[in-house]
């Protein structure tokens, strides 16, 4: 948590200091505001897409990103099935269905899969947010080694959407998932040492 902290730190001094074309700092920092106390207890739980192929998306997820599946839910009257994934031991996901998605809303950085049925079949794709009209952006994972983890990719045949060496500053790189998610990659070792 402190590398975080010191990371996000580092971040906002190097966005302060470089030329802002956009809006100012200061009027960044007036539209933040104090969060209500109501709002107590909110917390970001779950970023969710659509995949066409669940046969494709799950490996990808559980063996290249090292995620879990926490828990599923299939709703045959809407031809859906929705994957719940996060970076969890499987030895702490409970057995007791209803304790099990007590526990899974509890965590924070959830990824929803949902799988439209039939959507693997046909020649459809989703837009991922990347190209015109732009709009989702990407999730970020962190990594123990950028350069382990691109090694294991390029092993695995992961597409990469930029390397490591593609970018000005060190400790990043972007893979695209089978529906051409971007996949932002962040070792924080290195982002603060370079």
């Amino acid at each position: 948590m402190v590398m975080s902290t010191r990371y996000f730190s580092q971040l906002i001094r190097t966005i302060r200091t470089m030329a802002n074309e956009g809006i100012p700092s200061t009027e960044i920092e007036a539209l933040c505001k104090t969060p209500h106390p109501f709002t107590k207890g909110f917390m970001c739980q779950q970023t969710m897409y659509r995949i066409k192929d669940p046969r494709k998306s799950l490996p990808f997820y559980t063996e290249v990103l090292g995620m879990t599946l926490l828990e599923q839910l299939h709703v045959p009257a809407r031809k859906y099935s929705i994957f719940f994934l996060g970076h969890e031991n499987p030895e702490d996901i409970p057995k007791d269905r209803n304790e099990r998605v007590a526990w899974m809303m509890s965590k924070k950085g959830v990824l929803e899969l949902t799988h439209n049925w039939g959507t693997e079949n046909d020649d459809s794709s989703y837009h991922h947010g990347n190209t015109e009209p732009q709009g989702f952006g990407h999730i970020g994972i962190i990594v123990p080694s950028l350069k382990d983890a691109c090694a294991k990719f390029d092993e695995l045949g992961v597409k990469f959407v930029r390397r490591p060496e593609e970018f000005s500053a060190k400790g990043l790189a972007f893979i695209a998932d089978p529906d051409g998610y971007w996949i932002e990659l962040l070792d924080v070792n290195e982002i603060l040492t370079n």
